[in-house]
């Protein structure tokens, strides 16, 4: 079966977020779409099948090398990406993808080839105090804390020059509970309207840092249209790679739009 690898949020190779993102013909076993992440090593694999009933046209999962997952922003681009790149879906044509636990999402691609998915809305809503050990894992102060439905945990930090030197400790980030934690600031030019990094220690190996996070920004964009007073904002994910995520707040949906670029495209023998 044909296995592709696509920087999702980035205009050249090498930056935004990799994914792997295998089409499959027909429904796979779980344990084995497992089996394959955990080979792929990114931070998300994604599994896409066509479906032919209903308001959907693939079936879309997502699995990072150990466990899957509920929602994927990057995956998702990478998948619709991949579906237009080889010419299974018409360059015009929406996608809609059957998803778990996330309902069908729409993706569609614009004249220029970017991408924009519409995803449910995730605001935060005020956590109280600060949780414990949360700013000493994190290594800087910690000015408030939100948390989702997803059980993330989004972080104000003081500016975007504390953002960028944060190194958690991440056994101790570990130890929060939250599926993951969104840091975030103001951005300081003019070219972005705040910046953010995202940790997710219980389910990313290594520096448990995602470079670049798309359902991070289904809270995000909330977050910052209250604090703006805008629904078309522009967030830059600020880890090593990089990346630039442009949202529109839509009520309860925000759409997610950006660029993705392949930097492999092969076949999967097993």
């Amino acid at each position: 079966m044909r296995m592709l690898v696509v920087d999702a949020f980035a205009d050249r190779p090498f930056t935004g977020n990799p994914a792997g993102v295998c089409l499959l013909a027909d429904a796979a076993d779980p344990e084995w779409m497992q089996r394959v992440a955990a080979e792929m090593k990114h931070s998300e694999t994604a599994f896409v099948r066509p479906v032919a009933e209903g308001d959907a046209d693939y079936e879309l999962r997502w699995f990072t090398p150990v466990t899957e997952v509920a929602l994927c922003g990057h995956a998702t681009m990478a998948a619709a990406h991949a579906l237009y790149e080889t010419g299974a879906v018409a360059s015009g044509r929406p996608i809609r993808f059957r998803t778990l636990e996330s309902g069908v999402l729409t993706v569609t691609r614009d004249e220029t080839g970017r991408l924009s998915m519409d995803f449910p809305a995730c605001p935060p809503e005020p956590a109280g105090t600060v949780p414990e050990g949360l700013a000493e894992a994190l290594g800087i102060p910690v000015v408030a804390v939100g948390r989702n439905v997803q059980n993330d945990l989004i972080v104000d930090v003081e500016d975007e020059s504390a953002l960028r030197r944060i190194a958690p400790d991440v056994r101790a980030l570990a130890e929060i509970d939250a599926r993951g934690v969104i840091v975030t600031a103001a951005a300081e030019g003019r070219e972005h309207d705040f910046v953010s990094r995202f940790f997710a220690p219980r389910v990313l190996p290594g520096d448990a840092e995602d470079p670049v996070t798309g359902s991070a920004h289904c809270a995000l964009a909330p977050h910052w249209a209250r604090r703006l007073g805008r629904d078309t904002l522009t967030g830059r994910q600020a880890s090593a790679r990089g990346g630039d995520v442009h949202v529109a707040l839509r009520g309860d949906r925000v759409v997610l739009t950006g660029a993705a670029v392949t930097v492999l495209d092969g076949e999967l023998r097993v």
